[in-house]
């Protein structure tokens, strides 16, 4: 730290206060009643910020000012900051802890930056003390040590890292319009493939399709053919809803059962190119079964759907369960919610198919592959940009705040 610069508690040079308990109302009762999840990603809409009943004689003890520094003093946020800029009549929460500066040769702005900085966040870390989410009070925050320049050194750093903030946050928003556009393409692209006007297209169904052995589109046992006490450590695989993760194919947490149950179940075989869809839990992820499934079995968690490959292929049907419109109306005007919470066998057996020609089909599968590779080539460069970006602030907030901007 350079010689010129002072080293001070927060304590002597801020009042540190909680914040008013009430409860909120999106009625106008009285001033705006600013808390914690009013807070996102640093900025406040104070349009969406509801009210509070305060009796006036306690108004100007709550009442937020320019230069205030709200923090989150409890729950997965603590230590989250937010620097009050002209805000309308307002008071803050109880869950809130503000901060204003006494101290006239000390900018709000220079300190608002101290509160990003990796020596902050460490502290407040270090200090957190309560519930398993953490906490945070008035006396520890007075406690912190903060380093104080010259006040015209305070406005060349603020000058400096508003700037490069500034530019910062353009860049990665550029890097999420991009990879936005990326993920928009390969969506837009599976809609304008399937349009009902293609020539030689048919509609049908997903159990017209399916093939023409008994239990093509069927859920696996469970309850009295299937005893949680009957798994064993190593067998014949028994697959969930966690083989189904991110609309791919997972081993993960298969369970077992032996050779000789499985005989007695071998009819819920499922195999290569099945195409399993969760019924239970997260309801609507997808996967195809790879080509290297070894024997195993699915429950009553999953649909599988095992093809007629001679009509539809599996990786067709995966993406077009996933991103055409008509599939997801469909399956979530069924299962009553956007989550599709009620999703069952019989549901997916009618699932209306627009479907080409099985050379159309590997056409446009191949295009879709080409696209989600170009996506996620983008999201790879996207991450590393945003883990540069993120470098880069920790490091210019690092020289700033030790005398080396």
């Amino acid at each position: 730290m350079k010689a010129a610069w002072e080293t001070k508690e927060l304590g002597a040079v801020s009042t540190i206060s909680y914040g008013h308990t009430e409860s909120a109302s999106n009625e106008p009762v009285g001033p705006q009643f600013l808390r914690i999840t009013d807070i996102q990603n640093g900025h406040v809409d104070w349009d969406s910020v509801p009210y509070c009943k305060i009796a006036s004689e306690d108004l100007p003890k709550y009442r937020l000012a320019s230069g205030d520094i709200v923090f989150a003093r409890t729950g997965a946020t603590t230590g989250k900051s937010f620097l009050v800029v002209d805000p309308p009549e307002a008071v803050f929460a109880s869950y809130l802890i503000r901060l204003r500066l006494i101290e006239k040769k000390l900018l709000p702005k220079f300190l608002s930056f101290f509160f990003q900085t990796s020596s902050y966040w460490k502290s407040i870390e270090a200090g957190s003390t309560g519930s398993a989410q953490g906490g945070f009070n008035a006396t520890k925050l007075g406690a912190l040590s903060i380093p104080i320049p010259p006040l015209s050194e305070q406005k060349r750093i603020v000058g400096i890292l508003y700037e490069t903030f500034d530019g910062i946050a353009t860049a990665k928003a550029n890097a999420e319009k991009n990879l936005q556009n990326a993920r928009a393409l390969f969506s837009s692209a599976f809609r304008t493939f399937t349009r009902s006007d293609q020539n030689n297209w048919s509609s049908t169904t997903v159990e017209a399709i399916a093939s023409s052995k008994k239990g093509s589109v069927r859920t696996g046992p469970f309850g009295s053919q299937l005893l949680h006490s009957e798994f064993v450590d190593d067998g014949i695989a028994v697959l969930g809803i966690d083989n189904a993760v991110a609309n791919e194919f997972r081993w993960g947490k298969s369970r077992f059962i032996t050779l000789q149950k499985y005989k007695n179940l071998e009819r819920y075989r499922v195999f290569p190119g099945d195409v399993l869809i969760t019924i239970m839990g997260t309801c609507g992820r997808c996967a195809v079964v790879p080509e290297t499934i070894p024997t195993a079995i699915n429950t009553k968690h999953l649909c599988c759907i095992t093809l007629d490959r001679k009509r539809c292929l599996p990786e067709y049907l995966h993406a077009y369960f996933l991103h055409h419109p008509v599939a997801r109306e469909f399956l979530t005007k069924k299962a009553k919610g956007a989550i599709m919470a009620g999703l069952n066998m019989g549901i997916i057996k009618e699932l209306p198919l627009l479907l080409p020609p099985v050379e159309g089909q590997r056409e446009i599968v191949r295009i879709l592959d080409s696209l989600k590779k170009q996506a996620e080539r983008l999201e790879s460069i996207y991450q590393q940009k945003i883990a540069a970006l993120e470098a880069l602030k920790k490091s210019l907030l690092h020289q700033a705040f030790s005398g080396q901007l």
